[in-house]
């Protein structure tokens, strides 16, 4: 797909980006777990779908956390984050803060297009994911504290069912389902895998 079909796409199906009093959709990791407990109270935050323009092909830029935090260590996400007071529960706002922070990307080189369903995790945050475009050439300083790299992921390949898996895990006892995505030498999976269902639902019309 061209980055102008992705555009009249997202702004036809997806969210707008400032939503009206309309509530938003919401997917969640229960979705393959209907039986799994839900925690009482949920941290907002908000993370960005970066989709970079190339010439001849449309990227999702990524990032690998580092190993060493506290929550979802090693794991690929979104560049984003806890949406703070001074952010006044602005998702848009809070993504791309986030995205400055992380991975050195500034605000001026992202244009928002859409918002995503929202996703309830499992470990308790509700997950505002805001759809950008970042036209090359761009440079990616990670914050090597959080981040240990930053890649991209042809768009194509992840709109792709065919590149989607269900796997499962043992939690509390029980069979805990979620989508992975292996790409290269990298697995793409939990919440970062289920909003990328999502974009992909959006765009395939499914």
């Amino acid at each position: 797909m061209k980055r102008a079909d992705i555009e009249d796409r997202l702004r036809t199906v997806a969210h707008p980006a400032r939503p009206g009093p309309a509530q938003i959709s919401r997917r969640s990791d229960f979705d393959l777990n209907p039986g799994m407990d839900r925690p009482d109270d949920l941290l907002h935050a908000a993370v960005l779908v970066p989709l970079v323009a190339h010439a001849d092909h449309i990227a999702v830029l990524l990032t690998q956390r580092t190993d060493h935090l506290h929550d979802h260590a090693g794991q690929i996400s979104f560049p984003g984050g806890k949406i703070d007071p001074e952010d006044e529960e602005d998702p848009i706002r809070a993504a791309l803060r986030e995205t400055e922070e992380e991975v050195g990307i500034p605000e001026a080189d992202i244009e928002i297009v859409a918002r995503l369903d929202d996703y309830e995790t499992r470990t308790g945050f509700l997950v505002t994911p805001v759809v950008g475009f970042i036209t090359p050439p761009y440079e990616a300083k990670p914050d090597r504290f959080e981040v240990a790299e930053v890649f991209e992921v042809p768009l194509t390949f992840l709109m792709d069912p065919a590149n989607r898996e269900k796997h499962s895990r043992i939690y509390e006892g029980k069979p805990r389902y979620f989508y992975v995505m292996p790409y290269e030498n990298r697995e793409i999976w939990g919440a970062t895998a289920g909003m990328l269902v999502n974009l992909s639902d959006v765009l395939n019309g499914s």
